[in-house]
């Protein structure tokens, strides 16, 4: 054969005839033994594109072999399967460099689909430019090349050398606190310091203790976040979440941009953030409004992500590069899955994006993540389905054609009465077409990408006509 070929290490006979018949039918050339001495001499040879492996033979553990086979073949993908399924075996797979890790008794369609995906390691075209971009892109405090994102970085230029007090505006999750970094960093004050009170965080009577500080146990002052920032920049994180109590406190010592606090002249220039609309809490008698215009001398509003889709790939990419420095495994993105990216809403913004793809950076067991993966991901994450649209769709086709059949007379009408089957059906027809068309008519695959058995999409393709010619 000229396919690709798999090796096959399993002391169970019925174990290794089942993997080569299915394999085989896919089309790879499969060679299996019983012992690590005979696959051992295939590997030595250069035999081999993949190897499927139990974890204990007769002679030896694949995990005293895994070591010499990445000396002599590191580009050998390993999928280790084991009768042992704990998270030790799982994780001694993983140490040791394997591709991925199933557990016996597994399904045969999954393990075809893992082999798959493991001989398609090779990245896209575009991968290389995107990553040499993305490893500039994740040293610098904001990324982003859109119009909006422009905007904020026109605003930092002007502000970032001056004392101007400024009110960072934003959803949760955009950036506040990066942006508020990169006015200080790239100003004037850049070698003060940046003290960050995180108002969220506090309990209502500990917000004056920590911005002005408080007696000590001995008798003395113990100094606030107010004292720790002079020469250099106060972040006031989230102030909207301030009580009342403590605003009047800061009006009071909030003068023209310094403090004066116990005699002190403390000069500390003043950046507050919040997630809430505070003109609208100065209505509601919740915000004061002298402490509001105090703070809002000069607005800078980031965008949420949905509104500035153009920078999700950018941010995508820098996000594995962080992820990779951290000490998470190398990956990247394949086309589709940026595109899946792109078209989610991110209601969580920069923050959800970052995370999901730290998960995927640590979870996937491919080096290119594939869309579906970033959908199974995000379908975890959300409350809301992903495409709600498409129910929308779906409904006002159901309404122009199936209407009259819902009121049909079934003593007349042969198909009054039967009106689920006959949607159910001509939904999944179309639907089997597409995945037999994406996946080049493989059954194997199609199913897969359905999250059907194997036997069960078989059996629809023959219940519902979808024949080859389709």
């Amino acid at each position: 054969m000229s396919g690709p070929t798999i090796l096959v290490a399993d002391d169970d006979a019925s174990v290794r005839l089942v993997i080569s018949q299915t394999l085989a039918q896919e089309g790879y050339h499969v060679r299996s033994t019983n012992t690590m001495s005979a696959l051992w001499r295939w590997i030595q040879a250069g035999e081999g594109d993949l190897l499927i492996t139990d974890v204990y033979m007769p002679d030896e553990s694949i995990f005293d072999m895994l070591p010499q086979i990445r000396r002599v073949r590191p580009e050998l993908p390993v999928i280790v399967i084991s009768g042992q399924s704990t998270v030790l075996t799982a994780a001694m797979a993983s140490d040791h460099g394997a591709y991925d890790y199933l557990p016996k008794p597994f399904d045969i369609d999954r393990l075809a689909e893992i082999v798959r995906r493991a001989l398609q390691k090779k990245p896209s075209k575009t991968a290389e430019p995107l990553t040499r971009r993305a490893e500039k892109d994740e040293s610098l405090p904001l990324i982003g090349r859109s119009k909006p994102m422009q905007s904020v970085y026109r605003i930092i230029a002007r502000i970032m050398n001056n004392d101007l007090t400024v009110l960072i505006e934003g959803e949760s999750g955009t950036g506040k606190d990066l942006a508020a970094r990169a006015i200080h960093d790239l100003g004037k004050r850049k070698n003060g310091p940046f003290v960050v009170v995180t108002l969220a965080a506090l309990q209502r009577d500990q917000i004056e203790a920590e911005l002005f500080g408080s007696p000590r146990a001995d008798g003395g002052p113990r100094r606030g976040k107010v004292h720790d920032a002079n020469g250099g920049t106060l972040f006031l994180d989230e102030v909207g979440d301030m009580p009342l109590e403590a605003q009047t406190r800061l009006v009071r010592f909030l003068q023209d941009g310094r403090f004066a606090q116990q005699g002190d002249n403390l000069d500390v220039r003043i950046i507050a953030s919040t997630k809430y609309d505070l003109r609208s809490l100065v209505d509601q008698g919740l915000f004061r409004e002298d402490l509001y215009y105090r703070l809002n001398v000069v607005s800078l509003a980031l965008p949420p992500l949905r509104e500035r889709k153009d920078d999700i790939t950018d941010l995508a990419a820098a996000f594995l590069v962080r992820a990779k420095k951290e000490g998470l495994p190398e990956k990247q993105l394949d086309k589709s899955a940026y595109d899946l990216l792109v078209a989610y809403d991110w209601p969580g913004n920069v923050r959800e994006l970052e995370n999901v793809i730290r998960r995927l950076s640590a979870l996937s067991p491919e080096p290119v993540i594939s869309a579906r993966e970033v959908e199974r991901e995000l379908r975890s994450t959300t409350k809301e389905p992903i495409g709600l649209e498409f129910e929308t769709e779906v409904e006002a086709l159901l309404s122009r054609y199936f209407t009259s059949a819902l009121n049909a007379d079934p003593d007349t009408d042969p198909d009054a009465g039967n009106v689920h089957q006959i949607v159910i059906d001509q939904v999944e027809r179309p639907l089997i077409r597409l995945a037999l068309g994406a996946t080049n008519g493989n059954k194997v695959r199609a199913a897969a990408l359905l999250g059907l058995n194997r036997n069960t999409l078989r059996s629809k393709i023959n219940s519902l006509g979808v024949g080859s010619e389709d």
